[in-house]
């Protein structure tokens, strides 16, 4: 099915108008309503490697330190004003180097100098994408990154799942949803392929919105996905059963649920505890809830609990019925176990994962070598 319904968000409404309006952000969106400076919580530092990115500004600032770095600021820029070649690694140390909207700004305008000499070459290994979105993440400046991304004339110059699922993740943790989800249009848009990531964010963004547009969006998106045999992942899967719930379709909530391969952790026990309670089936809710009450969990391990949302919305639907008494019973149980807790559905949906443990000879090679180039780490900082 054509993704009907999206065509209206690939309209970015950040516009290029001026210098001064990027760097105030004073643009038109529900940016303008965001909390400022709230948390990252939904890519992994494994897809942001925002800590890798500022270990590597901090060698190549050792490298190029005091006036070198202004000389060179000025030497790109003279460049940029005889409109002569920028080199890949110019723009690579130029990007490395920014402190501040202004710098970005600069950077910004040579990426497109650079592209507009490049845009029919191969750029080899290198991707500049991922490298401006973590800039942009560093400084705060989440408008400019998706202003920048879906920017016309850099058409090509940002073609990787990366670059976009950041700029979206940016989005998100400054609450502006609809933009979110017109990175997601641009996205498809331009072609570029939809990965895990790009699905977990898109419903993300989705369920935050919670209406009938983002439920159809969401459904579309996922009817796609499965259509092409695109990798849907469980937390997705999650926040669109989530989605449905709040929307009133507990049929669908069921049968997203269903499509989960692996339900063991606490956010899929709580949904399943909250679709049955919605859909009414006293019985299997309150088995689920036994089950985690007798299971047979190690002392050092952290038995499953429950959200106090979804208890109540259990007690609400027992309530005057044939289960009301046994689910007293078990909801006490629960408390008396210290099995329930404030966290709510969305507080398990939103979560920051936890980067991915690696073996420690892996860590320890990469400490010394480039996974890429096996050479030295310090001779490749500004290669990677």
């Amino acid at each position: 099915m054509a993704l009907r319904g999206l065509n209206a968000f690939a309209r970015i409404i950040l516009t290029d108008s001026s210098r001064a309006a990027v760097l105030r952000g004073a643009i038109k969106s529900d940016c303008l309503k965001c909390r400022h400076g709230a948390k990252r919580y939904l890519l992994s530092e494994d897809v942001v490697k925002l800590q890798d990115f500022q270990q590597r500004k901090l060698a190549v600032a050792h490298q190029v330190s005091g006036s070198k770095a202004g000389y060179y600021f000025d030497t790109v820029n003279q460049k940029m004003e005889k409109k002569q070649l920028i080199l890949k690694d110019e723009l690579k140390i130029l990007m490395y180097l920014c402190q501040s909207a202004e710098d970005v700004f600069m950077a910004r305008n040579a990426m497109y100098r650079y592209h507009e000499e490049n845009r029919n070459m191969a750029f080899g290994e290198f991707r500049f994408g991922p490298l401006f979105m973590r800039l942009c993440y560093e400084l705060g400046l989440e408008e400019l990154g998706a202003r920048t991304l879906t920017d016309q004339a850099l058409k090509g110059f940002f073609s990787d799942s990366t670059s976009f699922n950041i700029a979206i993740d940016m989005l998100f943790t400054k609450q502006c949803y609809k933009s979110c989800l017109e990175v997601v249009g641009e996205m498809k848009k331009q072609g570029v392929p939809f990965n895990k990531d790009t699905f977990m964010l898109a419903f993300a963004a989705c369920y935050k919105l919670n209406t009938s547009k983002s439920y159809h969006i969401c459904l579309t998106l996922l009817e796609e996905g499965q259509t092409k045999g695109s990798l849907v992942p469980r937390h997705a899967y999650c926040f669109a059963a989530a989605l449905a719930l709040k929307q009133s379709d507990v049929e669908r909530a069921q049968a997203f649920y269903s499509q989960i391969m692996r339900t063991d952790s606490q956010l899929c026990q709580n949904l399943r505890v909250l679709i049955l309670a919605t859909k009414g089936s006293m019985k299997e809710a309150v088995s689920a809830l036994t089950t985690a009450l007798v299971s047979k969990t190690p002392v050092f391990v952290k038995k499953p609990e429950f959200s106090q949302e979804v208890v109540n919305e259990l007690k609400n639907k027992s309530a005057g019925g044939l289960w009301e008494g046994r689910v007293e019973q078990v909801v006490r149980r629960l408390e008396e176990s210290g099995q329930i807790t404030k966290q709510t559905i969305e507080d398990f949906l939103c979560h920051t994962p936890s980067r991915r443990r690696r073996p420690l000879g892996i860590l320890e090679q990469e400490r010394k070598t480039s996974q890429r180039t096996r050479r030295t780490l310090q001779s490749t900082l500004l290669l990677e």
